[in-house]
């Protein structure tokens, strides 16, 4: 956390978008002050049929999560590994992620 070097307010992120690259700076919403981010975000390359979900990593032992009996909309198996994230604001309910695992497909339900 950062705060104005001016008026001691703390420093919000600011997105700056161009074609490819979204570029990051701080700044105080009371006094103006601005003050860079080291390096510009390059945009991932996004699929263009299907939604990429990356909640889990691959470096993650997934194996070790707990399953449930859900079938998988991609491939019709009947077993995924299952985990909840709160990817709403706190006074909402969790999200219930779900890998298939058979073919590793991930889908999410919302409660």
């Amino acid at each position: 956390m950062k705060f104005c070097q001016n008026c001691g307010t703390r420093l919000k992120l600011k997105k700056i978008k161009t074609d490819d690259t979204v570029t990051i700076s701080l700044q105080c919403e009371r006094c103006g002050f601005t003050a860079p981010v080291d390096e510009p975000i390059t945009k991932p390359e996004a699929a263009p049929s299907e939604e990429q979900i990356k909640v889990v990593s691959e470096e993650v032992d997934i194996k070790t999560m707990p399953t449930i009996d859900e079938k998988c909309p991609k491939c019709g198996h009947k077993e995924a590994f299952w985990w909840l994230l709160q990817t709403r604001s706190g006074d909402e309910a969790t999200t219930q992620f779900y890998r298939c695992t058979k073919c590793n497909h991930t889908w999410r339900e919302y409660a």
